[in-house]
């Protein structure tokens, strides 16, 4: 595309003063100022502007007394050779437009221009450097070519502008002086041109805000943020590094362009936050220092990001409350919970890992949430719990040690996860009390119940499995038992096959020999034994076959092992036992 300024056909002077040395730098820097018009006419009477790369966006273009850097290659319109490049000097030129600052070729070809835009500008000697030129090199009544690429526009009136491209949908707070923030960002010069990312070092970049740390547009546009917020920053050149610019990324009086994300923000006064989610209906304890709590947690930072979860390794965490074995901000927020409760955690760096961050988990200054759901919890002082759900009218005689009783029983954890059911097998579980046949608390809670009693028992874990569990019992897993007593059969003490209720037959052997022929052999001893129990006189040892039982006291008083028991074989009354072992009557 190529159009014509209106011819201004200029007498100029050029100001002495400096003059080679100006044109060292660039030929078109000089002054002119204009004494009289003179409307010659010539081959190029006006400034010719091609257009021929021009980008598709371009959201500004050069007015009056906007400030411009553009890079140019300047050539000789008669046979192409080039006068002066800013290429070559590996610099591009920094001008404001308009002002006189320009030869007025330039000043009239540069306006209208966009960033990335490619323009040539045709400027006829008296635009130019008219009939006097530029000593030895521009010559009188030279037509000179601009090749310009235009990469910068910014104005002294700029402000830093900035453009939401995202936002969540909740945000419950907003980034304000004194925060400490944490945030991804590209950055790249108005050209598109990068300089620098945090991407590329996968590291947010961490600061305080509106302290001074960072350059003056960025302070303002970081200002009002919301965490998982996008926004793009454009930062004229006076707000960022002026004239000096940065290192060789940033030139001088660039307009510097951030794409930012930002991932954290807290303040260095913030204490923990606890949003409550889930509370169970009934709650008749909350957990206290001391107490040693079984929870899952998904752990993420404040865009959402994990960082971990007990969930993925199918194991709770567990540990004591308030004895510093957790961050300081988790062992705060661990108190006052209900088994079941689900609660969301929020805790600054300064009560989490603070500045060093956890390996490259963590990063340092990281606040962290998590969102935990207490499992269980109990005290190393806790009893087991026994809670009566039903008990009939009539109960006479109660489990104790020895008794061999048949019970119905369901086994969950505290969330109501079951473990084990009575139910899974063919008939109920049998045990005898007092051979710690089971876990001492549900011996506890089997004991001094009543045949269809129905109880529910809490089993703290010293009383259960303890800290290593079991097969299909977490470790330091509270017990929730279901039980119903089905069957009751009144035991006798470990050791003994046999007890007398009373006392025994006084002297015995007679009472042994129900015929009367002064011998006792096995048949006969057995009807003896079982007359006994019959009669409530004796109890044997429940949940052992009887004929065993009894052939075993039989052999251990038959002493010749002839077959039968005679009265010499037999302890004189005055040491006969109230109970009978395995060795004796």
């Amino acid at each position: 595309m190529a159009f014509r300024i209106p011819n201004f056909c200029f007498r100029a002077s050029v100001r002495s003063s400096s003059f080679q040395m100006e044109l060292q730098t660039s030929p078109f820097l000089l002054v002119f100022y204009v004494t009289s018009v003179i409307c010659n006419s010539g081959p190029i009477a006006d400034v010719v502007i091609d257009r021929y790369d021009i980008p598709r966006v371009c959201p500004r273009e050069v007015e009056t007394e906007d400030f411009i850097r553009y890079h140019f290659n300047g050539s000789f319109h008669v046979d192409g050779k080039k006068f002066d490049s800013s290429h070559d000097r590996g610099k591009a030129f920094i001008s404001q437009v308009g002002l006189g600052r320009l030869i007025t070729g330039m000043d009239r070809g540069l306006l209208g221009m966009c960033v990335n835009e490619r323009r040539r500008i045709t400027v006829p000697p008296h635009l130019a450097y008219g009939s006097i030129g530029t000593g030895g090199i521009i010559p009188p009544d030279a037509v000179l070519v601009y090749d310009v690429l235009l990469l910068d526009i910014w104005h002294p009136d700029d402000k830093v502008q900035i453009r939401t491209l995202s936002k969540p949908e909740s945000c419950n707070r907003t980034t304000v002086a004194s925060d400490f923030i944490r945030y991804h960002y590209n950055g790249t010069l108005l050209s598109g041109q990068a300089f620098d990312s945090s991407y590329s070092r996968n590291s947010t970049y961490d600061t305080y805000l509106g302290q001074g740390d960072l350059i003056k547009g960025m302070d303002e546009g970081l200002l009002g943020m919301c965490v998982g917020e996008r926004r793009v920053i454009i930062v004229p050149p006076f707000l960022a590094y002026g004239e000096s610019g940065h290192g060789t990324k940033v030139p001088p009086q660039a307009t510097l362009v951030f794409e930012v994300l930002l991932a954290d923000v807290f303040n260095p006064k913030d204490d923990l936050i606890v949003h409550v989610k889930e509370v169970p209906e009934t709650c008749t304890r909350r957990t206290a220092t001391g107490d040693y709590i079984r929870y899952h947690y998904n752990g993420t930072f404040q865009d959402g990001t994990a960082f971990d979860s007990s969930y993925q390794r199918n194991s709770t965490y567990n540990t004591y409350i308030g004895m510093g074995y957790v961050i300081q901000g988790m062992d705060k927020a661990l108190h006052g919970l209900c088994m079941g409760e689900k609660r969301r955690i929020i805790i600054p760096p300064h009560m989490a890992y603070g500045e060093n961050g956890v390996g490259k988990i963590i990063p340092g200054s990281a606040v962290l949430v998590f969102d935990i759901h207490v499992i269980d919890f109990h005290n190393p002082k806790d009893p087991v719990e026994i809670k009566i759900t039903h008990k009939p009218q009539q109960c006479d005689l109660t489990s104790e040690a020895d008794d061999l009783i048949q019970y119905r029983y369901n086994c969950s954890l505290m969330d109501g996860t079951l473990l084990y059911s009575s139910d899974q097998y063919d008939s109920p579980s049998t045990t005898t009390l007092g051979t710690n046949s089971v876990i001492l608390g549900l011996e506890e809670g089997l004991s001094g119940m009543c045949v269809g009693e129905r109880r529910e028992v809490i089993i703290p874990p010293h009383w259960a499995h303890g800290e290593n569990g079991a097969a299909g019992v977490p470790k330091s897993a509270v017990l929730f038992f279901e039980l119903e007593l089905v069957d009751l059969q009144k035991g006798v003490p470990q050791g003994y096959m046999f007890v007398w209720l009373g006392d025994g037959p006084d002297p015995l052997f007679p009472a042994m020999d129900l015929n009367g022929d002064k011998k006792v052999p096995l048949e006969e001893f057995s009807d003896f034994i079982m007359l006994q129990v019959k009669e409530g006189k004796g109890r044997l040892r429940p949940g052992v076959d009887t004929d065993s039982i009894i052939k075993d006291m039989f052999n251990n008083q038959d002493v010749n092992k002839d077959g039968k028991i005679v009265e010499e074989e037999l302890k004189p009354a005055s040491e006969e036992p109230q109970q009978a072992s395995k060795d004796e009557l």
